[in-house]
């Protein structure tokens, strides 16, 4: 599946034009500002995903053992070239962050209402989670976006439940040819859940950006973070009650246990572990019990998928999402439409996919009212009218016109 997350494509780094499409807002500073900043962090984002694609390339090259090989120097040059464009779109950020505090804080000391610089980014449309933190990139020590990613493993198979209550049954997939199956096994607390799984997406972003860089930390399996920018970067709660739900999350990820034989690395492995190995409070808050830094350490399986790239950059608005289908779903399309601009699949087999436990005739409500909603990001679905439910079928496609028009383009000349 590597090539369908994005195989690097040399010809795609001049369209990186940084400014390209970019429409100041006119006679407001602040709002100019906030979108040019969206702007880069989005720039940033797809450089970190070009990244991404050509170190996986040049590693299934470099598997031959000719690791001086033309083709792996032109790889090692152009992801040199890439890591110094996005340096360049860092350094960009930083400016404009400083310039957007600057003139936020000088609103500030008016008495002007600043609180929310972009009041689309903060809406609360049905479905999304409020922005609790839309400032949060003007006032961290580490004010750029990770790009976040998702490993390609657990988004093949639907790992962790879409319940919201405590999951205690035994789970088994098996795709259709039979050469993958994974059965999981909850603790007595249940099976890690799906927003669970946010530790897991910070986790991987963590490694990938470390590998991305070369740095060392990259070869370990285990990862420490403060629990606050784990919180604050998945737009959740910064209270008591988060850091004992964060906890919790801790305890599902660690007791559910997963035996399986997907592939992943260049490796079948067929064994059991947990999602995580383990988990450890480094440091606790002097005046309450609050966490203020743990470590988390991967599995091994998992840990061989950030190794061979095998990821895919998520949308910060993941986070956003309420519902847990909405957001397994919103990883399905991300996973299979890949570059391409629409993927449709039938309803039975995105049930199957999805990992819903109710009938197909439920899930085909939950899925023409997230249909109607439109909140997941990056991505529009739209489901087909059929007499039997069975015939139902679902597509996916993206929200940017511009690409949309020019997939639409590339088809209809094919066929002509």
């Amino acid at each position: 599946m590597a090539t369908e997350r994005g195989k690097f494509d040399p010809e795609k780094l001049p369209e990186l034009d940084l400014f390209g499409e970019y429409d100041p807002v006119r006679d407001d500073p602040i709002q100019s500002a906030d979108k040019l900043l969206r702007h880069l962090r989005e720039w940033h984002r797809e450089l970190s995903e070009q990244i991404v694609s050509v170190n996986r390339e040049m590693g299934h090259v470099a598997a031959g053992g000719n690791l001086n090989s033309p083709e792996v120097l032109a790889l090692r040059e152009q992801a040199h070239k890439l890591r110094d464009k996005r340096t360049e779109v860092e350094a960009e950020i930083e400016a404009e962050t400083k310039q957007l505090k600057a003139l936020l804080q000088g609103q500030q000391k008016q008495g002007r209402d600043v609180s929310q610089p972009a009041p689309s980014a903060a809406s609360d449309k049905a479905g999304l989670i409020r922005v609790r933190h839309p400032n949060r990139d003007f006032f961290l020590a580490d004010m750029f976006d990770y790009a976040l990613k998702d490993d390609g493993a657990s988004m093949e198979a639907p790992i962790f439940t879409l319940s919201t209550k405590p999951d205690l049954s035994i789970w088994q997939w098996t795709s259709k040819d039979g050469n993958k199956s994974v059965r999981v096994a909850p603790s007595v607390l249940g099976r890690a859940t799906q927003h669970d799984k946010d530790v897991l997406i910070y986790v991987v972003s963590q490694l990938t950006e470390a590998l991305n860089r070369g740095r060392d930390d990259a070869q370990h399996r285990t990862v420490r973070f403060t629990v606050y920018d784990f919180l604050v970067t998945t737009n959740r709660g910064v209270g008591g009650d988060d850091y004992r739900r964060l906890q919790e999350a801790f305890e599902r990820l660690a007791g559910t246990r997963i035996t399986t034989d997907i592939k992943t690395g260049g490796e079948r492995v067929k064994e059991g572990f947990g999602v995580i190995d383990a988990w450890r409070i480094i440091e606790k808050s002097r005046t309450d019990e609050r966490m203020i830094a743990v470590e988390v350490t991967l599995s091994r399986w998992l840990y061989n998928a950030v190794q061979a790239f095998e990821v895919l950059t998520i949308h910060p608005d993941y986070f956003r999402l309420r519902k847990p289908l909405a957001r397994r779903l919103y990883e399905i399309a991300r996973k299979h439409c890949g570059r391409q601009t629409q993927w449709v699949i039938g309803l039975p087999l995105l049930h199957e996919k999805s990992g819903s436990r109710g009938s197909i005739y439920e899930f085909h409500e939950a899925i023409k009212e997230i249909a109607k909603t439109d909140i997941l990001p990056e991505y529009r679905l739209s489901v087909s009218q059929a007499g039997r439910v069975a015939e139902v079928r679902v597509t996916f496609y993206v929200r940017d016109p511009q690409r949309l028009l020019r997939g639409i383009t590339k088809r209809i000349d094919k066929q002509g």
